[in-house]
């Protein structure tokens, strides 16, 4: 009896063979790089026997895969197998349970206003939508579909009647600094209570740090008032014991007194202390401008970015036993940042606030 005819796979492109290199060598799927490696082989000039000796596999399998890249390219290397029996669930079941999953169970008569899975599976039971079905499969038509177990969230909208005004001054003055002075964000950062703060860190798996918990805390408390310079990037701060507007007063005294030749442009948020009268009439007297945000609307001014970087960098992870202690952390870890602080520019380019139509009317 003869021998069968050879069969090599059909003329490759240099740009196919790139590709074919790069999965031999990226491939994480036994299967794919498996395939892969039949085609580079045969491409090579290798007959099917050869193939077949040196990856241990029959030349039925080397001829099946070679015929198979001839008729279907890259795509039969990672072939679809669905063997097996067929689905019990349906299509449209599937698509009736994602819906169920994603409503209120109280709509539906159910006395508590979220699903386990527990509770979806024996509700679809008893309302008739299937015979039966485990948790595991449940859990699995879900993530199929692109439902997942999610936090529910709280958002609270600007009230400002002259919020679209407001929002576009201190965009402007992001985007164009005056160059008659400096534009600052001013904010307070507290409170700076003496307590184990949780964090992350790198430790071995089952080895978490473990820090005391308090119930009294007798220590007091400290604020910060910081400014961030978006002409150096630079955070400027002091810590005190109360933040009225004496101490608002006396920070933008220090602000004035780094840059006594320019006009400071202040963002600050609504907190009483900005808006005192003896704030307001020693700022307009003082050649600085105090620029609000509109209500609601703290994630515009830029320095609640750099406070959430002193959160995490100064204080997660910690636990201070007094306040000089927890002060020389967050001096420490400031004059660090300034060291390597650069102009601020580009704030939220891509966020939907820059839009034109925003904040967008419902139809």
């Amino acid at each position: 009896m003869g021998r069968r005819p050879e069969v090599f796979v059909r003329q490759l492109s240099m740009a196919e063979g790139q590709r074919l290199q790069r999965i031999g060598r990226t491939a994480k799927d036994p299967v794919k790089l498996r395939r892969a490696i039949v085609v580079l082989m045969s491409a090579q000039g290798q007959p099917a026997p050869d193939i077949a000796h040196l990856l241990q596999v029959t030349e039925d399998y080397v001829r099946d895969v070679i015929h198979a890249f001839n008729e279907r390219g890259f795509d039969a290397l990672d072939p679809k197998w669905s063997g097996g029996a067929p689905r019990r669930i349906d299509e449209q079941t599937r698509d009736w349970i994602c819906v169920i999953a994603r409503c209120d169970p109280r709509f539906l008569g159910q006395p508590f206003s979220c699903w386990s899975l527990a509770k979806l599976r024996d509700y679809l039971i008893e309302a008739g939508y299937v015979m039966t079905i485990s948790v595991e499969t449940l859990r699995r038509v879900l993530h199929e579909r692109g439902v997942s177990w999610q936090a529910t969230k709280t958002w609270k909208a600007s009230t400002d009647p002259d919020f679209t005004s407001k929002m576009r001054r201190i965009l402007d003055l992001y985007d164009h600094p005056p160059t008659d002075g400096r534009v600052i964000c001013v904010d307070e950062f507290g409170p700076l209570n003496l307590q184990p703060r949780p964090g992350r860190a790198w430790r071995p798996v089952g080895q978490p740090v473990r820090l005391r918990a308090t119930y009294t805390r007798d220590h007091g408390v400290r604020h910060m008032i910081a400014a961030l310079d978006l002409a150096t990037g630079r955070l400027h701060y002091r810590i005190r014991d109360r933040k009225r507007w004496r101490e608002f007063l006396s920070f933008l005294k220090t602000l004035r007194r780094r840059w006594p030749d320019q006009k400071l442009y202040l963002i600050v948020d609504n907190f009483s202390p900005h808006k005192h009268p003896e704030v307001r009439a020693w700022s307009a007297a003082n050649h600085v401008e105090l620029v609000f945000l509109p209500t609601y609307t703290s994630w515009l001014n830029w320095i609640e970015a750099e406070f959430a970087a002193v959160r995490y960098f100064a204080l997660n992870g910690t636990d201070h036993r007094s306040h000089a202690e927890q002060n020389a952390a967050i001096g420490d870890y400031i004059r660090w940042r300034n060291q390597r602080a650069k102009p601020k520019t580009s704030f939220a380019t891509r966020s939907k606030i820059r839009h034109p139509d925003y904040p967008f009317k419902a139809a």
